[in-house]
């Protein structure tokens, strides 16, 4: 599905990975930017292993500078760039109410959300306009609370996400640059066995759907077959 394509992943941890794992396994050659030297490395060997192609940065995905010099070097070498993802960890704190936490904690997910959104997504779009085309995937979705866990500020950072979504879905959807929102109610194998509310998570219908279907629904936004300039894979 994704033969000849370019795509970029941001983070290597439990989402990113994943992701990361399914495009190459689609056919993309994939260019994997994280911090973590020794998640990044070992990111890429699994790929690597699994008969995939795969290129890892060390790369701070809120260094503004960093993140445009990597999209143009990832241009130079691969001669285009067709999807970019991004679920780097927002720093959020979870586990306390509101009127418990700092300001600091609430707004911390807010904040590295936005920025790591703007710049990286700034940087793709510069280069798919430049090409005609290209997707833009998101990570999350707007969405009520959880009844049963403080989420803290992470869904209103979320939220902040998917209305940035909307608005460069708008001004840059004319040019061919489809931006989608993944959403899930959960990712059960980055849950920890101690969690709360682990098995409300996992009973609801992203972690109930089997490997090949959570594969399908990566790989919707950013194949071809999916026309619309905006949307959504649950």
């Amino acid at each position: 599905m994704l033969e000849g394509k370019t795509a970029v992943v941001y983070g290597a941890g439990t989402i990113s990975g994943a992701v990361a794992e399914a495009f190459a396994r689609e056919g993309a050659r994939v260019f994997v930017a994280s911090r973590g030297a020794e998640r990044l490395a070992a990111l890429a060997e699994r790929i690597r292993a699994a008969g995939g192609q795969v290129e890892a940065a060390q790369l701070d995905a809120l260094d503004e500078r960093a993140v445009d010099e990597h999209a143009d070097e990832v241009v130079r070498r691969a001669g285009s760039l067709e999807v970019s993802f991004n679920a780097i960890n927002h720093n959020d704190v979870q586990g306390k109410p509101m009127w418990e936490m700092s300001l600091e904690d609430f707004e911390a997910p807010v904040i590295t959300g936005l920025r790591t959104s703007f710049i990286t997504w700034r940087a793709a779009t510069r280069h798919m306009i430049k090409q005609g085309g290209g997707v833009i995937i998101s990570f999350g979705g707007e969405g009520p609370p959880l009844r049963d866990w403080y989420l803290g500020g992470l869904q209103a950072g979320l939220d902040v996400i998917e209305t940035m979504r909307r608005q460069l879905a708008t001004e840059a959807g004319k040019h061919g640059v489809r931006v989608a929102t993944m959403r899930t109610g959960g990712v059960p194998e980055g849950i920890p066995d101690d969690f709360p509310a682990k098995a409300k998570i996992e009973s609801r219908s992203w972690a109930r759907r089997s490997s090949a279907a959570r594969r399908r629904a990566r790989t919707w936004a950013t194949s071809p077959r999916s026309s619309p300039p905006t949307g959504r894979a649950r």
